[in-house]
């Protein structure tokens, strides 16, 4: 053993261990792992930076522009409503979700998908009366198996992937994957579907709405050419909301108190709902309504400008007992009030002709520089923003998923490699308007971490080679009579599943993809198989919240313990093992 193989495994180890105290952000911990080893010199200026610029990480930047794009034209949420529908029963409700699940998140990013569909599956599950904690669980795996089907499921395959350009050979193409992922999707969709309500406990979630919230009274509108129109209330998805409910529907001067769920929607019916702020930014996700009052669509702002802040009137405000409409508010202030809260209580009306007092509470939809421009005025007492309250633009949806849809067959077909299909679409989305170039660089900065942490983890890897620690952990586990390769394609399985569940997985396939490569090597067989087995066995983590990032997204709203995720993810693991140690080597012959 070199002094540089002794080097590189002691940073290792404490990478290892820090990871797992979990005591510091992963995105430092792998940067001073990076630091330390190119002070010591065992790699160079070059090869410490050479991992922010390898394509598997600059695929999964562009990924996630894809992905904003895909938030901000309300295609993920008018393709969850189309598919969940309203099942009757807690397993045909995890029918519904698990298997669009995963395959949107073999076309998206797995983790995106589930950060966008955790308050929809809330909604949901609130609508139909069933605990979410039977619900986000499998949610979380179900994405996990889908982006094992295809390589941009999962920024972990275009890690491994880029770590095998590296090498010198050519890049995977999108559904090189497929043929082992598809089964292993299907058959653990399948365990899930039967296994996971036995195996599940109800729970209450952790993040509950406080009891004595601010309540609104927002009023929609039903505009000509709506999907909505002539679908019943219920079929709407307007019976019963996650902050709010349904009072009353104005049609053509009549008012319906006691609305059926039966009710068919008309054009320009106005529909009053009383809740929380954030039923106001529920019902802006809703294709099809728009604000009846407030003038919010003669704002001059485009969708991704807009968002839902909440204000206080001070005394110093310049309209104090004067109306809505007489004070010039929209004109002042450029924003649109939705909705006003007295004391605590809604107030009923048309809001163009209340009268502001001191200490009113207004929900607006207005600009982003709103908050930056008048939190520190005297106009207001307090001026505090809703989060992720920007409304989605439905009319660029078609055209959002068209664009994915067009990137897939482009890479499909071989016209280019998946950085050159992503950078089209990105590209596309952002000439076409589907995503704000300000947008994309706010969702890319949002997920600076996961890109830090790929990029240092490349470094580490190429320390592994560079210092011959891979080599000498090979070395190590040949002089122990290992010879089979079926054998040692189960071995390397087990160890990066295991490392997945207790490091990231990234790390995990980086730490693990040189020692696997250089076994292939060793025993003079293709490498591809071991490849495979790093992609798979980095992505099933089950047993554990910290091996992957969607396992502890949803902790909290799912109100999950440890003793949960072992309940349904050791079952689960053995399952996702054999599946893929059986296949790979039917599939990718050594």
């Amino acid at each position: 053993m070199t002094l540089q193989i002794a080097l590189t495994l002691l940073v290792l180890l404490a990478v290892f261990l820090a990871l797992v105290s979990n005591r510091l952000p992963a995105d430092a911990i792998m940067l001073g792992a990076l630091l330390v080893l190119l002070l010591s010199d065992v790699i160079n200026v070059s090869q410490a930076l050479a991992g922010f610029s390898n394509p598997g990480l600059i695929a999964v930047a562009l990924l996630y522009v894809v992905a904003a794009a895909l938030r901000d034209t309300g295609a993920i949420y008018w393709v969850s409503r189309v598919l969940l529908g309203r099942p009757t029963s807690a397993r045909g409700a995890q029918s519904r979700l698990i298997f669009p699940a995963g395959i949107l998140s073999a076309f998206l990013n797995n983790t995106t998908v589930v950060a966008m569909m955790i308050p929809a599956v809330q909604e949901w599950a609130q609508r139909l009366r069933f605990s979410a904690s039977q619900l986000l669980l499998p949610l979380s795996y179900a994405a996990i198996l889908g982006g094992t089907c295809t390589l941009i499921g999962t920024s972990t395959n275009l890690v491994v992937d880029g770590l095998w350009q590296q090498q010198g050979n050519p890049g995977f193409r999108i559904f090189d994957l497929a043929p082992v992922g598809i089964p292993l999707f299907a058959v653990g969709a399948t365990f899930l579907v039967f296994f996971a309500p036995r195996l599940l406990r109800e729970k209450q979630s952790f993040v509950t709405q406080a009891e004595k919230a601010r309540e609104y009274w927002v009023e929609m509108r039903i505009p000509p050419g709506s999907p909505l129109l002539n679908r019943s209330i219920e079929a709407a998805g307007l019976r019963n909301l996650t902050y709010g409910y349904l009072t009353e529907v104005e049609r053509g001067g009549n008012l319906f108190t006691a609305v059926s769920p039966d009710m068919l929607l008309e054009a320009e019916d106005t529909l009053t709902f009383v809740g929380a702020p954030e039923c106001a930014r529920e019902l802006q996700r809703i294709q099809g309504l728009v604000p009846a009052h407030g003038g919010a669509h003669k704002l001059s702002l485009y969708h991704h400008q807009r968002c839902l802040v909440e204000v206080v009137i001070g005394p110093e405000f310049p309209a104090i007992n004067t109306s809505v409409k007489e004070g010039a508010f929209r004109t002042r202030y450029q924003a649109a009030i939705l909705s006003i809260s007295r004391d605590g209580q809604r107030l009923a009306g048309k809001v163009g002709e209340t009268v502001l007092r001191v200490g009113d509470t207004l929900l607006l939809e207005t600009g982003e520089s709103f908050v930056e421009q008048y939190q520190f005025r005297r106009d207001f007492l307090l001026v505090s923003p809703l989060s992720d309250s920007s409304p989605p633009d439905f009319a660029k949806a078609p055209l959002a998923v068209a664009i994915l849809v067009a990137m897939v067959l482009i890479n499909l077909v071989g016209w280019l490699s998946v950085v050159e299909a992503a950078a089209l679409a990105a590209s596309a989305l952002l000439l076409a308007g589907c995503v704000s170039l300000n947008r994309a660089r706010q969702y890319v900065s949002v997920n600076l971490q996961v890109l830090l942490v790929i990029g240092a983890a490349f470094a580490v890897g190429t320390a592994m080679e560079v210092s011959g620690t891979a080599r000498w952990l090979v070395s190590g586990l040949l002089s122990s009579g290992l010879e089979n390769p079926w054998l040692a394609l189960a071995i390397i399985y087990v160890v990066t599943a295991l490392f997945t569940e207790v490091v990231t997985n990234n790390a995990a396939a980086v730490l693990m993809f040189p020692i696997a490569t250089g076994i292939a090597e060793q025993l003079g067989v293709s490498p591809v198989p071991f490849v495979f087995a790093i992609m798979f066995a980095a992505s099933a983590s089950f047993m554990t919240p910290l091996g992957y990032q969607t396992n502890l997204m949803v902790m909290g709203p799912g109100g999950y313990s440890l003793v949960d995720y072992l309940r349904l993810g050791v079952p689960m693991s053995i399952v996702a093992a054999v599946i893929t140690i059986g296949l790979i080597p039917l599939v990718w012959s050594f």
